[in-house]
């Protein structure tokens, strides 16, 4: 009963962070408004040819019923035209649907590449069920990993390479470019370019498992400098100690990562930071609450995740919750 009640807490909490995900609300890139435009165009075509095919269903049932009216009793009928009915419906149909497939294929020619040689590259991997973001640098030393919120400057193409750890996942950013598939064994390369400043909802959109509809992310786009700031603060080291900090290098630090204490692990997400970001793959608002719910619950509020439950009492799970929500 009580994963239960933590499961449905955080379900309902999940939409406290959550910022539009619709495919046709909204744009931040010209890639975006490209596709949304190409998205409403066939929506438009489909609704028109479905109301056409309506109206010609209703004429020609009010048709066969006048015939069948003034037809004599068992006279069989003939046809009445039916034949030159389909040749005008696939002549007409043929040109729009050669005009569709050329507009399909010179918005995706669009998309597909970036205008300029990107001057950012960030590596995104898929995980069950969470996103590891390691923003590259020309020198190894300035790598800087973090998880579930990729930050990216404004008017700036990104390149994105692209893979997965476990299972078929696919990233997707419905407000600034089209989607792209991350295959175990291989990488897959897209980007992404966000003219204006603001928060975008991504998603996987491939299903990976019970999860799969929690496995979200949020995009930040920032004007340059405020860009290269953050990532001047993200690349330094926390400068923290006590209690705390030594019951997360004991019971977390096999897994997770914060730079600047013994804890070094690479299997779950670096939390270096983790208290200036969303968590849970940006399922629920970064509070105590929340976190110590996730820390009391694993399972019961993100059931089938590969965290195991760490043993905490009370006061370990409130001295580390504080403690990482000073790491900023």
């Amino acid at each position: 009963m009580k994963r239960w009640v933590a499961f449905s807490t955080a379900t309902a909490l999940s939409g406290c962070v959550s910022t539009p995900l619709g495919y046709l609300e909204g744009s931040g890139s010209t890639s975006g408004d490209l596709l949304q435009s190409l998205a409403r165009g066939f929506l438009a075509i489909s609704v028109a040819v479905v109301l056409i095919i309506a109206v010609l269903i209703v004429v020609a049932t009010q048709r066969a019923r006048g015939r069948a009216a003034r037809s004599a009793p068992g006279d069989i009928g003939r046809e009445g035209g039916g034949v030159s009915a389909i040749y005008w419906g696939v002549g007409l149909s043929i040109p729009v649907l050669i005009a569709m497939a050329v507009w399909t294929f010179v918005s995706v020619q669009a998309v597909a590449t970036p205008p300029q040689e990107p001057a950012l590259a960030v590596t995104i991997t898929g995980h069950r069920w969470w996103w590891d973001i390691d923003y590259q640098s020309a020198q190894p030393s300035g790598n800087l990993r973090t998880a579930n919120e990729l930050v990216v400057p404004t008017g700036v193409p990104v390149r994105l390479d692209l893979r997965s750890a476990d299972v078929i996942h696919d990233f997707w950013v419905p407000k600034l470019g089209p989607k792209m598939d991350m295959i175990p064994g291989r990488t897959n390369h897209s980007w992404i370019e966000a003219d204006r400043p603001g928060t975008y909802r991504g998603q996987c959109a491939e299903f990976c498992g019970v999860q799969h509809g929690r496995m979200s992310f949020v995009v930040r786009a920032v004007p340059p400098a405020e860009f290269k700031a953050w990532l001047n603060h993200q690349r330094q080291a926390v400068n923290a100690s006590g209690p705390a900090q030594e019951i997360f290098e004991a019971k977390c630090g096999a897994c997770h990562e914060v730079r600047g204490t013994s804890a070094a692990g690479i299997f779950g997400p670096d939390l270096t930071h983790v208290g200036s970001r969303t968590i849970l793959a940006a399922m629920m608002p970064n509070t105590s609450h929340n976190l110590a719910l996730w820390l009391g619950d694993t399972q019961g509020v993100k059931p089938g995740t590969e965290m195991p439950q760490t043993k905490l009492n009370p006061v370990e799970r409130a001295q580390l919750v504080g403690w990482l929500e000073t790491l900023k």
